[in-house]
């Protein structure tokens, strides 16, 4: 497991977005050879959705042979609802960049049958040839997706009844009323995301401390989902300096020691840092 911290949420999205960027021009896509990536929602990859947009506008990035497979979307709740997950990747991403609708695979929480909808989910990964890179992010109890705590770390693209503090806290996002928020989701399972080539997390906030702290510094452990990715080959998580505030201090040293080595990861000449974000 990588740790890139970075100093503050607008570095994470910064540096998320030119890793995503390097890692499909590097595998230079085409039309016998899609780059498949799986993608969250939320408030925390809103900047890196941003900042990929720009790359795009400036032409240095193309979704044109790319697939995505998003993590999860509410049951019940119409497409063009604004807390719905295909409204919110439609209007903050793939409404801006060159990606066939064809290819950006969303789970429809309308289906008729919902179990057979998170079959046809895992049948169209499989079809794709496998997730080169899925990207999540995680709440303050550590679960990603829809994964809530005491979720199995074998789970596959399922029906998942949401938790009381899951609610609460999406509630925020439906006026505050917590009786309008959908009291199920679909989602991909751990396995599901385990089963990518790599995995990036992103976490970012004070708020996401302890669940940071669980994720690296504890055991796998199902009521922290996020801890799965500990026994991942290729995890990369990326989190700003407030979400490092319960990591014991060797910890948060060894890995900002590694600094220089992680931003070759996004490097494609000589790029720099400047207050501890990438620049070109």
């Amino acid at each position: 497991m990588r740790l890139v911290i970075l100093d503050s949420a607008e570095c994470v999205g910064e540096w998320s977005a030119r890793y995503v960027m390097k890692r499909i021009n590097d595998f230079n896509p085409g039309p016998e050879r899609y780059f498949v990536l799986g993608l969250p929602t939320g408030s925390t990859p809103l900047i890196m959705y941003r900042k990929l947009i720009e790359f795009h506008q400036a032409g240095k990035i193309s979704f044109k042979y790319v697939k995505t497979f998003n993590m999860d979307e509410y049951v019940d709740l119409p497409r063009d609802h604004p807390e719905s997950y295909h409204y919110y990747m439609h209007h903050n991403f793939f409404r801006h960049i060159d990606i066939d609708p064809a290819n950006a695979h969303i789970l429809d929480g309308n289906a008729p049958d919902l179990v057979e909808e998170c079959r046809k989910f895992e049948a169209e990964i499989t079809k794709a040839g496998g997730v080169e890179l899925f990207i999540g992010g995680i709440g303050p109890d550590g679960h990603i997706a829809f994964n809530e705590p005491g979720s199995s770390l074998v789970s596959r693209t399922r029906v998942k009844t949401l938790a009381q503090d899951t609610l609460e806290a999406n509630a925020r996002f439906f006026g505050n009323d917590i009786s309008k928020v959908p009291k199920q989701a679909l989602t991909v399972g751990v396995a599901t995301v385990m089963d990518a080539k790599e995995v990036m997390i992103l976490v970012t906030g004070a708020h996401k401390a302890f669940a940071l702290y669980k994720a690296i510094e504890e055991g796998v452990n199902h009521m922290w989902t996020v801890s799965a990715f500990q026994q991942h080959p290729n995890t990369l998580m990326l989190c700003d300096e407030d979400a490092t505030l319960e990591l014991r201090v060797k910890t948060v040293k060894y890995f900002k020691a590694l600094s220089d080595l992680h931003n070759k990861l996004i490097a494609n000449d000589g790029r720099s840092r400047r207050g501890g974000c990438p620049t070109d």
